[in-house]
């Protein structure tokens, strides 16, 4: 594909001894691609060695038929990056800094840099705040204020990591809605901990945990193969300890004050086990129960 994010065999291991990435490989089609791990499982290295903030050990990656790691001036040009920890000038407006960094991304026309910083403001929803100073907006705001200097200049690649912390429900699912209209044009790569983005959002996606991708798939297909396969119980607590002996527990959650597991098992484990509908938080602890 003319527009795929390829990556072959990256590696990066930092100078305390830390194996950030294992030899990692994707395929990253156009539209919404979701990188699923728990904290510490490389994520972030990864994307910010995508987005040309660090070098790796080993590997390559490819942007149609841009080098990447050889070419970052070229990358830069056509990548929009949302960071996990993304700062603002709390005493500017939304109009000003956007058009700062309209100018810091190349875009040098004034008329141009004026048309593109309103239309983008209109899409994310803050033109009517357009002029209140950062400080003051909630995470909701702030994250959509993001996701604007990320879209500046019509990147090819949208790089997006843990957007979704800490925001309310509301403007989880604002912000969700406004990455799916982008994902609608390019590579958008949403890399969270948070299983519910995925599934609501991205029809690929890949598990990756200790630096190594574990499963890769479309969400759909990877939650029909645990179809039959996962197993429901409500148990006393103190019995837990016993049931991970003896099954292969998924998850626990507490529900009215009972403990209820999931457990995946090829066949019915019996014992007051019952049949459930998977979804993706089942798929995604599976795999890493199997990796651990």
């Amino acid at each position: 594909m003319p527009n795929a994010l390829t990556i072959r065999g990256l590696t990066k291991t930092y100078a305390n001894g830390v194996r950030a990435l294992r030899g990692i490989d994707l395929d990253v089609p156009p539209g919404m691609f979701g990188l699923l791990g728990p904290n510490g499982a490389g994520k972030s290295t990864l994307m910010r060695t995508v987005a040309t903030l660090q070098d790796p050990d080993a590997g390559t990656v490819t942007l149609g038929e841009i080098d990447v790691l050889r070419d970052k001036d070229a990358t830069r040009r056509v990548l929009g990056y949302l960071p996990q920890d993304f700062g603002v000038y709390p005493h500017l407006d939304p109009l000003s800094l956007l058009d700062h960094f309209a100018v810091l991304k190349g875009i040098v026309d004034r008329g141009e840099r004026k048309a593109m910083v309103e239309a983008l403001l209109q899409r994310v929803n803050l033109w009517n705040v357009r002029k209140k100073r950062l400080g003051g907006f909630s995470g909701g705001m702030k994250q959509r204020f993001g996701i604007a200097q990320a879209l500046l200049g019509a990147p090819r690649l949208v790089i997006v990591d843990e957007p979704t912390a800490g925001l309310d429900p509301e403007e989880r699912t604002r912000f969700l809605n406004l990455l799916a209209e982008i994902g609608e044009q390019v590579v958008v790569v949403l890399s969270t901990h948070i299983v519910d983005d995925v599934a609501d959002l991205c029809a690929q996606m890949a598990i990756i945990a200790g630096g190594q991708v574990l499963h890769r798939s479309e969400p759909r297909e990877a939650i029909e193969a645990m179809r039959g396969k996962t197993w429901r119980k409500v148990i006393d607590k103190q019995d837990l300890e016993q049931h991970r002996e003896r099954h292969t527990v998924i998850s626990t959650r507490l529900v009215a004050g009972r403990t209820v597991i999931h457990v995946f098992d090829e066949h019915d484990p019996g014992h007051g086990f019952a049949a459930v509908d998977p979804d993706l938080e089942d798929v995604y602890f599976t795999t890493l129960r199997r990796a651990a």
